[in-house]
């Protein structure tokens, strides 16, 4: 009997190794994985190897959900929601029930029920083509589009499997089947959005960041456990709660906690994913072997997976060019609104102007004038952030070549692997339903992943983006934040840590030196330095927080810029109590 732990950190170790080896020889690590999986399912002293289904559902799936979610880019999401949405959410069910119908009509016995459960296990794509588009240097509203309807139609088609299922126990009823979608959707936006709530509320006051850490691990079993019980789709709820855990913790956790989140995160999500991936490779043999048995060869499986993978491809190339064409309509219409935000611009100075010149005639009488100003304040946010969003439309227009990539990005990966795997074990032909859709992984991997880059350097839209915010972005930001330290340091509204004001000839020195390290010792003048540049830093994070709001800035750039503020403050905490101790 081999020791559990062993294989743990085995694979722990595959995974890793996997992860690094693959992209140097252009291989994905997934397919990686799954050949390792496949290969010492053949030994003869391995054991046959089974999941329970439960265990992918509850230990797998909620946290790869939350982490991916907590990473979600907020701004270029919300810009383009309404296009995402279609793609996660009314494409990932049209396609579940033509490929239903599909199944139904070919697989005898199967039923309606459990053809649709099939099909959304095939309808979601994967993130591995975010990690492939990034690399070959893509237009980033094409990778945001494609992370967004990775991330949210996971949950959209396994919302979509878990009603299939249960109409397969209880009979299939339209009315009964669209009420119980709702209502699980409806009930995890809800309880999602208070976990992730009261997540940031309850780890902003734990200063403690291993107890932080071990904090963050249970959100997403906090929030799919009672939505679960409810009745509600906890992987919705877990999705909703990163959501909400990753658009505030730039406000409400400190350095420490972001850090360490995004590492850890970023290590839950390799580990599981690649988990699934070699897991799926150890049972192959088994799923095989079951196919030869009822089906007398794998042709019955393989062409049922062919031919699936066709619909998808086809249904998604038929929205995709629907897609495009209204986003031309809309930015037509972008257009023609950039003069009408101009001219509400233009009327909010001239009121600006006119109410500080005379306030008491505008209002009400006794009206606060503080109030008329943070309206005006909230209006020119406003009118900031539409302005951004008329920008960014026009100077990265979606056309027929971005189509393209987006179709043929759409690849399918670890959720339908993990999915087929959640079905009972009692599901009738079930060996055939995972093998259809292993086959459709494997075969969208090998042949969509592979291509992809060809596929982008034919339609010429190799180097339109990058990974990260490019450098011009990078450094207006970096000039803003500097220039609101420096306002700040003029004002004199910086403070020490513990509350206390610095000494006017210490602000007086320090000048344009805010930004650099004192070149002498370790000694009271220079922790004073260090304590003013720590003091800078929240006056450069605050105003990142309100250029974040209206929008003048990616999210590659805000967390780019975040993540340096951050170590720099623990940097210059470090050699502050460092001085302090010597």
């Amino acid at each position: 009997m081999i020791d559990p732990l062993l294989v743990v950190i085995v694979g722990v170790v595959v995974v890793a190794l996997a992860t690094v080896i693959g992209p140097r020889f252009n291989v994905a690590g997934p397919l990686v994985l799954l050949a390792v999986g496949a290969g010492v399912s053949l030994l003869p002293f391995v054991p046959p190897v089974a999941v329970d289904p439960e265990i992918i559902l509850v230990g797998v799936l909620p946290p790869l959900l939350y982490s991916a979610a907590v990473q979600l880019p907020a701004i270029e999401f919300r810009r383009d929601f309404a296009p995402i949405a279609g793609l996660s959410v009314v494409l990932v069910v049209i396609s579940s029930v033509l490929l239903g119908l599909f199944f139904w009509a070919v697989i005898p016995g199967l039923g309606l029920a459990l053809s649709i459960a099939l099909g959304a296990i095939l309808s979601p794509t994967d993130a591995v083509a975010t990690t492939i588009a990034k690399r070959l240097g893509i237009s980033p509203r094409v990778v945001t589009m494609l992370e967004g309807e990775s991330l949210l139609n996971d949950a959209t088609a396994l919302v979509l499997l878990r009603t299939a299922v249960a109409a397969v126990a209880s009979g299939f009823a339209f009315g009964d089947a669209v009420a119980d979608f709702a209502w699980a959707v409806a009930l995890a936006l809800v309880l999602g959005a208070v976990v992730g709530w009261v997540n940031l509320r309850v780890r902003e006051r734990v200063a403690n960041p291993a107890a932080n850490t071990a904090l963050s691990f249970t959100i997403p079993f906090i929030a799919y456990l009672p939505t679960e019980h409810l009745g509600g789709s906890g992987l919705v709820a877990a999705v909703v709660a990163g959501i909400v855990t990753g658009q505030g913790a730039a406000r409400r956790f400190t350095p420490e906690q972001r850090i360490s989140d995004r590492l850890n995160w970023r290590t839950v999500e390799l580990v599981l994913e690649g988990g699934v991936f070699l897991v799926f490779g150890l049972e192959l043999k088994d799923i095989v072997a079951a196919n030869l048995r009822e089906h007398e060869g794998l042709w019955h499986g393989t062409w049922l997976a062919l031919s699936a993978l066709g619909i998808v491809l086809i249904v998604r190339a038929l929205w995709v060019s629907g897609l495009i064409w209204v986003q031309g309509l809309r930015g037509r219409r972008h257009v023609r609104s950039q003069d009408r935000i101009e001219g509400a611009q233009e009327r909010l100075d001239r009121f600006e102007e006119a109410f500080r010149e005379t306030p008491a005639q505008f209002g009400i009488r006794g009206a606060d004038p503080a109030r008329t100003e943070r309206r005006i304040g909230w209006m020119r946010t406003r009118i900031r952030r539409t302005m951004a969003d008329l920008d960014y439309y026009r100077d990265t227009p979606l056309g027929a070549r971005h189509g393209t990539v987006i179709v043929w990005a759409g690849m399918r990966g670890v959720v339908t692997l993990a999915a087929a795997q959640t079905l009972p074990q009692d599901t009738p032909q079930r060996p055939l339903l995972i093998f259809v859709a292993f086959l459709v992984a494997l075969f969208s991997l090998v042949l969509q992943g592979l291509t992809l880059g060809a596929v982008v350097r034919a339609v010429g839209l190799t180097g339109d983006g990058g990974e990260g915010p490019s450098r011009d972005e990078q450094r207006a930001l970096d000039a803003e934040m500097r220039a609101a330290a420096g306002a700040a340091l003029r004002a004199g509204t910086l403070r020490r840590r513990d509350g206390e004001p610095f000494a006017a000839e210490l602000l007086q020195r320090a000048g344009s030196r805010i930004v650099q390290p004192p070149d002498e010792d370790a000694s009271t003048r220079v922790r004073d330095f260090l304590e003013l540049r720590l003091a800078s830093i929240e006056a450069m994070r605050r105003r990142l927080h309100d250029a974040g709001r209206d929008g003048r800035y990616s999210t590659a750039a805000l967390r780019h810029a975040l993540a340096e503020l951050d170590a720099d403050q623990l940097s210059l905490e470090l050699r502050i109590d460092d001085g302090e101790e010597s």
